[in-house]
């Protein structure tokens, strides 16, 4: 199929694809592998990251095991940290240049948010790493994905997974399951295809942003997807 040129973009990353084949935790290994993916698309694009933490921690789920949402949330925002630094520490070993921004202000290891500042270190190349969601509880990593993109006036958000697009039923669960190349922002909010929580599909939608959905532990897809070659979902309004 063929896709819009996206000059501008911001790719969440879950936590877990940092896992590689573990089940908790940061693989360096798969942390490396990634970080070499994303500098070989640096070259053409400016990029930006959004790093989930659902590796280390969740604060959801620890909510629901009885620890106090707010506590919980906070928690999991500091694990976001965490692999913001590590995706940071595998991009500069491979000499690209990197910032990392968080919402919880922590001036001994990363910056804090600043757009403007943020716009002037994509426009000098480097990429910048936001970390700790949007500073609030209640509010998920893929809604501080969405917008990001939004204050950075992002072409498009990617979201690197481990399934190649959207599908309408669980394709682990579902053997038939329908893969769609493209499917409305709108499809996706009445039918709960669970892309991303309802708030961050909503923010897309309202500020027109596509979200391309794909496998990113497939090596060198990232490369492709951006071409218009790989595997994928887009996202988008109607009539685009």
């Amino acid at each position: 199929m063929t896709r819009p040129r996206f000059n501008r973009i911001l790719l969440k990353l879950s936590g877990e694809v940092l896992m590689g084949q573990n089940q908790f935790g940061i693989d360096p290994e798969t942390v490396a592998r990634v970080a070499q993916e994303i500098a070989d698309v640096a070259k053409d694009h400016e990029l930006c990251l959004v790093v989930g933490g659902g590796n280390i921690f969740r604060g959801l789920a620890a909510a629901a095991r009885g620890f106090e949402r707010t506590s919980a949330d906070y928690m999991g925002m500091l694990a976001t940290v965490m692999n913001a630094l590590a995706v940071q520490n595998a991009l500069e070993q491979i000499g690209v240049d990197t910032r990392v921004q968080s919402a919880i202000p922590m001036d001994t290891v990363c910056e804090p948010f600043i757009r403007r500042r943020a716009e002037r270190h994509m426009e000098k190349g480097r990429i910048v790493i936001f970390a700790a969601g949007t500073g609030n509880p209640y509010f998920t990593t893929d809604s501080a994905a969405a917008l990001r993109a939004a204050e950075m006036n992002c072409d498009a958000l990617f979201k690197g997974t481990s399934v190649d697009g959207v599908y309408d039923a669980d394709p682990k669960k579902v053997p038939t399951a329908k893969r769609y190349d493209t499917v409305t922002f709108n499809k996706v909010l009445s039918d709960d295809l669970k892309v991303m929580d309802a708030s961050a599909v909503a923010l897309c939608r309202d500020n027109n942003i596509p979200i391309v959905v794909f496998n990113i532990r497939e090596r060198g897809n990232l490369a492709r997807v951006l071409a218009g070659e790989g595997t994928a979902t887009v996202v988008q309004n109607e009539g685009v």
